[in-house]
């Protein structure tokens, strides 16, 4: 078994260490083993013991019974209840059969007190902040629910059909009421329940009509009135069943059975599901869910911003149990490790539509044992990505992919990478740019966010790429026609579509990144970046205002397509039929599009400062 020190000596903080004063730290240190679902430390329990670091397996911390973030092995835990003696903020509780090292609170203070542990605690504490406001973002309640998002199509039967017609027709495609109209003014309905009451207790034969079995009055709720209100309604009515209406219309059906699932259909639901799933198959038919949750929350009027944290969050899901699989079954990682979404996943702006856009970064080693731990991180890149596409996430055209050499490498081969996106900027290193750049570490032990953001934190300070950006703000048109007019078959858009991603989520975007890169900002989030990069005067507030209105306008017009899609029973895409619009979205549509192309024409007298 690998010693201690020399196991501690590849993680952080203790690779800044000298070999003596390492094996010092550790020699009184203790091994204990936990079994999955084990508690190390308890929420709001007894303080740490001292300073715990994972050696095998993995723990994850959890917030009120929600798992925040998995760490993996070299990384530390329990270290803010050891420094305040105070109790645990997190539970920590073994995710698989976990072996872990306890340094005494002495030896734990001591290597904390250095620049090195001083950074580790800043570093770890603010990404736990992150992940746990990630978390809470994107899970949402499902109490404000409207009974319209759940509801299902009422189905009809005549007041003269026969019992038994009619009892064959309870239970098939989900049926379990049909309503009757009895007459002009009244209305009946018949369940498999009420059918039975009638044949067995009131002795109506099978051949008897419908209207004799229907129970009346149906009870009824608006089309607007919240899920959690319709329960009460329900409890009140004695029935398991409501009709929903709009004015005089009857809309839809509601049961018991659709409001007691509500719950199983929430976010908060489907990522325990996600998160709980024993292996691939499982993962695969969970993520099933993931198109119903989102039309559910569309319909419920969550916010554009919110929907694409909830798909984010569960995105995120997908690709933690898919990288434990891998791990599962391929055996611990060699060095530390990060997993780095990108793109559309890197600004936790996720859609239906989105495909993958992922990268890898290890621990720089020795050159002999380069490829081999390279190819490690090959067949952990493949496994996820082939795992996403099995899940609904298709491949980026680009190649955008973490088992793809050019997205796969070394800590020091990504800052070089970075580095030489200034030195030499060139055509292909203006595609990484604008793909890299919108990047977020997911999942693994290892820092690295530090370090990039510093490099995109200088990118303002090299003139030439700037220009090379300003350019991207500017190449990609809005899809305006010379007129002004929303343009369809754009740059080979189908006939009568318009793209909302290349036409309108790209430009934005892109503009978005110039501005905050040419004023230091480097978060991600495209609402985020305007209002950073307004806050410090490099876009002006009127402008800003515009671009943050025209982002959930256009997000909003996407989700809705979306949603309608999957009502439909059709793959989510982003070919618009602008025709199909309600006026006033198609002239919003329009309006936000000449408020992206405005701001674009302002970039083009840019220069450096």
């Amino acid at each position: 078994m690998e010693q201690l020190d020399t196991f501690l000596s590849r993680h952080a903080p203790f690779d800044a260490l000298g070999a003596a004063e390492l094996r010092e730290l550790t020699a009184g240190a203790q091994e204990h083993t936990f079994q999955a679902g084990q508690a190390v430390l308890v929420e709001d329990g007894l303080p740490a013991a001292g300073l715990w670091v994972i050696l095998s397996g993995s723990m994850e911390l959890v917030h009120e019974g929600e798992p925040i973030q998995v760490l993996e092995p070299g990384e530390c835990f329990g270290h803010p209840s050891m420094l305040t003696g105070m109790a645990p903020t997190f539970t920590v509780r073994a995710r698989e059969q976990a072996r872990c090292a306890l340094l005494s609170p002495q030896a734990g203070r001591r290597l904390l007190g250095t620049e090195a542990g001083a950074a580790y605690v800043a570093v770890s504490m603010r990404k736990r902040l992150t992940y746990t406001g990630q978390t809470v973002h994107g899970l949402l309640e499902v109490g404000t629910t409207p009974v319209s998002a759940i509801m299902r199509p009422p189905v009809f039967c005549d007041p003269d059909d026969s019992l038994r017609d009619a009892a064959r027709r309870l239970g098939v495609d989900g049926v379990s009421a049909l309503l009757v109209r009895l007459d002009e003014a009244r209305l009946g309905i018949l369940t498999d329940a009420g059918v039975r009451l009638a044949v067995a207790t009131d002795g109506v034969p099978l051949d008897a009509p419908v209207r004799l079995a229907a129970r009346r009055p149906v009870p009824m709720v608006p089309a607007g009135q919240l899920a959690i209100e319709a329960t009460v309604e329900m409890l009140a009515s004695g029935s398991e069943h409501l009709a929903v209406v709009e004015g005089e219309e009857i809309r839809g059906m509601l049961s018991a059975t659709d409001l007691l699932s509500l719950d199983a259909r929430s976010p908060i639901a489907l990522r325990h599901v996600l998160l709980a799933a024993p292996d691939e198959d499982a993962l695969v038919r969970a993520t099933g869910q993931i198109p119903k949750l989102f039309l559910l929350l569309a319909r419920a009027g969550v916010p554009p911003r919110d929907l694409g944290r909830v798909l984010s969050l569960q995105h995120d899901t997908v690709v933690a149990r898919l990288i434990e699989f891998s791990i599962a079954a391929r055996g611990p990682a060699p060095v530390p490790w990060t997993w780095l979404d990108l793109g559309s996943a890197g600004r936790r702006e996720f859609t239906l539509a989105s495909d993958q856009d992922n990268a890898l970064a290890y621990a720089s080693v020795e050159p002999a044992a380069a490829e081999g731990i390279d190819a490690y991180f090959a067949a952990l890149g493949a496994d996820v990505n082939d795992g996403l596409v099995r899940c609904g996430i298709g491949i980026d055209n680009n190649g955008v992919l973490a088992r793809n050499r050019p997205w796969r490498m070394s800590k020091d081969d990504w800052l070089t990478t970075f580095d030489d996106v200034f030195r030499e900027p060139d055509e292909s290193h203006l595609i990484r740019a604008t793909v890299s750049f919108d990047f977020r570490p997911s999942a693994g032990g290892m820092s690295v966010a530090a370090e990039l953001t510093e490099r995109m934190r200088a990118a303002r300070r090299h003139p030439q790429f700037m220009r090379l950006m300003a350019r991207t703000a500017t190449g990609y048109p809005v899809a305006l026609g010379f007129r002004g007019q929303l343009a369809t078959g754009h740059d080979g858009d189908p006939p009568g579509r318009l793209d909302l991603k290349r036409g309108a989520i790209i430009p934005l975007v892109n503009l978005v990144r110039f501005h905050a890169l040419a004023s230091g900002v480097t978060i991600a989030n495209t609402l985020d970046r305007i209002e950073a990069a307004a806050s410090v005067g490099a876009l002006e507030r009127t402008v800003a205002d515009g671009l943050s209105e025209a982002f959930v306008v256009i997000n909003g017009i996407r989700f809705e397509h979306h949603a309608d899609q999957v009502q439909a029973g059709l793959t989510p895409d982003n070919l618009l039929d602008p025709e199909a619009l309600a006026p006033i979205a198609r002239a919003e549509l329009r309006e936000a599009l000449h408020v992206v192309r405005r701001a674009q024409k302002r970039v083009g007298a840019w220069s450096p400062p």
